[in-house]
């Protein structure tokens, strides 16, 4: 891999996890989302809000639930 490509992926997982830290932030204060709040919250594309949640799903912080047929994001309390 050449620099700019390292330089550019090093760039994009920061992007995510910083779109993942505003999620958490988001959730936390707010309660649970549906992506599209997430996305109109955040001014950030659905992609990243889908990546973002990705990210903290993989890492147990959030989980998603079917909530009158919408799907929404719920932080996963930590014991």
């Amino acid at each position: 891999m050449t620099n700019t490509m390292t330089d550019t992926m090093t760039d994009s997982v920061a992007s995510i996890g910083g779109d993942a830290g505003q999620i958490w932030i988001y959730l936390y204060a707010n309660g649970s989302a549906s992506p599209t709040q997430l996305v109109r919250a955040l001014k950030t594309t659905a992609a990243n809000v889908h990546r973002a949640i990705g990210w903290l799903a993989r890492e147990g912080k959030v989980d998603i639930v079917r909530q009158r047929g919408i799907e929404r994001v719920v932080l996963i309390e930590e014991v």
